[in-house]
């Protein structure tokens, strides 16, 4: 019956390229701790690879995984990290908002009452919402070269630009985080602009759901000690918890 259901679950993973754990429990009517237990034995069977709060398939590994597929890993979770980090969006401010899956979400949760806000981004969900939207938030707009892959703009001459902005506050995303290794990104150009965004703003934070702890990718961009704070979608394991407290980042979950 195991050997069956695990075989079944290969062969769904290895048909559709990338799913999530929620889309694999719900498919075949399984907890969440017996699909683990499933996604182990092909891992060490080499039968599959784990990705940001799911699994792939290996073929499906080696090519860089759509962002329209990306978006439906950890959906819910990703919804609730972006109302919560709009609570911290205040009038009169400028803030940038990072690419990425999660902080895309971040303005639907924009606070009542929250007026004269202005944006920064290359993130170009946030400027078609803005434009279509909310036309009383003032819109600038960053870079000159769009990457379908994140659905952003980058741009040898954007990370120049950033140094004429005050900004209050970042809203940042990240492809892993590690203790040892920080805030990472494996894009060179998106690299640029999230670290010069560090450097520019009063305060960052950091928005990741709960599978992107404990991993790292190509550059980092930040220190965990670099940001005002860590918004996820539940508690971190207990070495990110320490190291919060230790070194004043907020940690909301």
């Amino acid at each position: 019956m195991k050997e069956k259901r695990i075989n079944l679950i290969d062969y769904y993973i290895q048909s559709v390229g990338v799913c999530s754990m929620e889309e694999l429990c719900n498919h075949f009517n399984i907890s969440i701790s017996t699909l683990r237990r499933d996604i182990n034995t092909l891992l060490i069977q080499n039968r599959v690879q784990k990705i940001y709060g799911g699994v792939t398939s290996l073929t499906q590994n080696q090519q860089v995984i759509p962002f329209e597929n990306r978006d439906i890993i950890n959906k819910k979770e990703k919804s609730s990290i972006a109302e919560k980090a709009a609570e911290f969006i205040n009038s009169n401010e400028l803030i940038f908002i990072d690419s990425g899956t999660t902080v895309r979400e971040l303005l639907k949760f924009l606070p009542k009452g929250v007026t004269k806000l202005t944006v920064l981004t290359n993130n170009l969900d946030i400027i078609n919402y803005i434009a279509d939207y909310r036309s009383d938030i003032n819109l600038i707009t960053l870079g000159n070269f769009y990457k379908s892959s994140t659905r952003s703009f980058v741009g040898n001459d954007t990370v120049h630009l950033i140094d004429k902005y005050n900004i209050n506050k970042a809203f940042m995303a990240a492809t892993a985080v590690s203790i040892e290794n920080g805030l990472t990104n494996s894009d060179v150009q998106e690299f640029e602009i999230k670290k010069k965004i560090i450097a520019r703003a009063n305060s960052a934070y950091l928005l990741v759901d709960i599978s992107k702890f404990d991993s790292s990718t190509l550059l980092t961009y930040a220190q965990l000690s670099d940001i005002k704070g860590i918004i996820t979608s539940e508690r971190p394991p207990e070495n990110y918890v320490s190291f919060c407290k230790q070194n004043g980042v907020q940690l909301i979950y």
